[in-house]
């Protein structure tokens, strides 16, 4: 594989040295999967990707607030306090985000459904609410208003208008999904990507310690920001796109001083939640839950407040574990 540039800055290392290596492509969740198999026989591989693409379909159409009588759907329009039953993914998925939203003080909500409605066009470019319309949305958004019941996976919402938006999670969810379907395939060495922002890896390849890969600066796709050899770790970045804009939930307003945020963590799910949450938090608090989380790491991209210089790049927790820092 050659390298290929992504809108977070990721890029696969020189993978065409590594044998029997074969890629197969899917569309889902608005986004491009691609699975990486190391492999001699081209087709089991393919079937075995096909299967996790199966896996990736299944899940988007219960975990879409897009696709009508979804699980996320049918919670939508939710009364109060009138429990649902929805899928285990789906319960799962929600216990998640959830967590992590207690975890990083509302830095991360799936309840944000609400506030980009409010924020965002439907081609996701920025709008300015009124007041009220935006009073209003934060009103109906906090994960505390969503109640899981394990013992019948059961969903209740505290309150009418909960809008719940997996766009952050879900398909971290869905990566580990496919990655426990290609170990049932007997696949030993793999990587699941999601439109190239979220990584997660099955074993390593062949005499190699991890997969490689480079974390680039989005402002300077000529700096590498790191080298990393991924393996046990999911790896997933959030950024600024041109004209588009992250919302803080708990304020309901656009995030300004982070360009990018890239975390790993044990799940790709977590990663997934973990680095759009580091967008929103400040670079104190993203530096505090790495030392409480020892699994977890980030680097950021932030805008500095000098005008000589453009951006500042931190990075917490230990990244000399999985690779070269090269900033």
């Amino acid at each position: 594989m050659t390298e290929t540039q992504s809108d977070t800055g990721f890029a696969a290392g020189d993978w065409r040295s590594i044998p029997n290596l074969k890629r197969f492509s899917h569309e889902a969740m608005a986004t491009v999967f691609d699975i990486f198999i190391v492999h001699e026989d081209r087709t089991y591989a393919e079937q075995a990707a096909w299967a996790a693409f199966d896996e990736c379909d299944r899940l988007e159409a219960q975990l879409s607030r897009y696709i009508p009588n979804s699980d996320i759907s049918r919670i939508n329009a939710l009364a109060a306090n009138a429990p649902l039953r929805v899928g285990p993914d789906t319960f799962h998925c929600l216990a998640v985000g959830i967590r992590m939203y207690q975890e990083t003080g509302g830095a991360f909500d799936v309840t944000i459904g609400s506030i980009f409605d409010c924020r965002l066009n439907p081609d996701k470019t920025p709008r300015s609410p009124s007041q009220q319309q935006l009073k209003l949305a934060r009103s109906r958004t906090g994960s505390n208003l969503i109640k899981l019941n394990e013992s019948d996976l059961t969903v209740t919402v505290a309150a009418v208008g909960v809008h719940i938006d997996l766009g952050a999670i879900g398909k971290g969810c869905a990566v580990d999904k496919m990655a426990e379907l290609l170990r049932e395939w007997g696949i030993d060495s793999a990587v699941i990507s999601a439109g190239r922002s979220s990584v997660l890896p099955v074993g390593t390849p062949p005499a190699r310690p991890g997969w490689p890969i480079t974390i680039t600066n989005p402002r300077n796709i000529k700096q590498t920001l790191a080298h990393l050899n991924i393996k046990d770790l999911a790896l997933s970045g959030s950024g600024l796109k041109k004209g588009r804009h992250i919302i803080d939930p708990r304020s309901g307003r656009p995030v300004e001083a982070k360009i990018a945020a890239w975390a790993c963590a044990k799940t790709a799910a977590e990663a997934d939640a973990l680095s759009t949450a580091f967008m929103v938090m400040s670079p104190d608090r993203t530096k505090q839950f790495c030392s409480s989380h020892p699994d977890t790491l980030a680097v950021l991209v932030v805008e500095k407040d000098s005008p000589s210089e453009a951006t500042d790049i931190l990075a917490f927790g230990p990244w000399e574990n999985i690779g070269r820092l090269d900033f």
